[in-house]
């Protein structure tokens, strides 16, 4: 009778160590896909990653956009003239910071960026110049720019209005100036050298804000994306020196494309070894 007790209760202790161990390995098992499956942050996706820039803050500089007129008409065509007011704001000087920055950075100093239906911008050192244009409706959005080619954000730094050169038809529709629209400034063109390693990243944007709750930023840097919740600039770092392409998307509270002509925007740049270009 003992034997048989003594037989039972070294079975019923070899049961309990058994039944201990797959515990455990069941609960091992289960953290090990939640770290597996954990997602990455907003600012870092695969081997690029994104940093907020700080810069110096212009809360004062103001751009008053004084030709084109607002929903000018028949301006000829060829060479259209471009006026501007410009106020606590010194064109042609270096930011304060240009020099420890490690970004591409204009020689010609600060200057004024011009978006003409969200095409690639151009740069202007003074605030008088033209441009050689087709006849057509145009969107035109101006705003401040660091030397290295960083918007200026601030109240009454920018200015956005739309004109027509040529003839009026019913072609030329008009666009909703009120509401909410993204324009693509950074990056633009080609990098070389140390230009190539760190790119900036930045965007205008119209009648709206960016936030964890609302509207949102989707950039999607050569297949990697990121999700920007805060509008200011960005630094591009660890990607290859090879043609990048950047396409970013204003998205709503639900994750849907805002409508607007210029959404969503898609760039390809030249990443180069050699001497950085100015």
């Amino acid at each position: 009778m003992k034997q048989a007790t003594l037989r039972l209760g070294i079975l019923l202790l070899i049961a309990g160590i058994f039944a201990c161990n797959t515990g455990k390995k069941e609960e091992n098992n289960t953290e090990d896909v939640e770290t597996a499956t954990e997602a990455p942050s907003d600012e870092t996706s695969g081997d690029i990653s994104l940093t907020p820039v700080e810069s110096p803050a212009f809360e004062d500089a103001m751009l008053e956009m004084t030709a084109p007129k607002e929903n000018e008409g028949n301006i000829n065509a060829g060479e259209v003239s471009f006026s501007y007011n410009v106020k606590n704001y010194e064109l042609g000087a270096q930011t304060s910071d240009a020099s420890g920055k490690n970004l591409a950075n204009s020689d010609k100093g600060q200057h004024i960026h011009l978006i003409l239906n969200n095409n690639p911008y151009s740069a202007h050192y003074e605030p008088n110049f033209t441009k050689d244009l087709e006849e057509g409706h145009y969107v035109a959005l101006s705003f401040l720019s660091r030397s290295y080619h960083e918007s200026v954000k601030s109240y009454g730094a920018s200015n956005v209005r739309q004109f027509t050169v040529g003839r009026e038809t019913q072609d030329n529709e008009r666009i909703d100036l009120s509401a909410p629209h993204m324009f693509y400034s950074r990056p633009k063109g080609s990098y070389a050298g140390k230009d190539a390693e760190r790119i900036l990243l930045d965007f205008y944007l119209l009648n709206t804000d960016l936030s964890a709750e609302g509207n949102k930023v989707r950039a999607t840097i050569n297949g990697q994306e990121f999700m920007i919740d805060k509008w200011q600039p960005y630094v591009i770092e660890g990607h290859k020196i090879e043609d990048m392409t950047v396409k970013l998307e204003l998205l709503d509270a639900n994750g849907e494309l805002i409508p607007s002509p210029y959404n969503p925007v898609e760039r390809t740049i030249t990443l180069e070894e050699g001497n950085p270009s100015m």
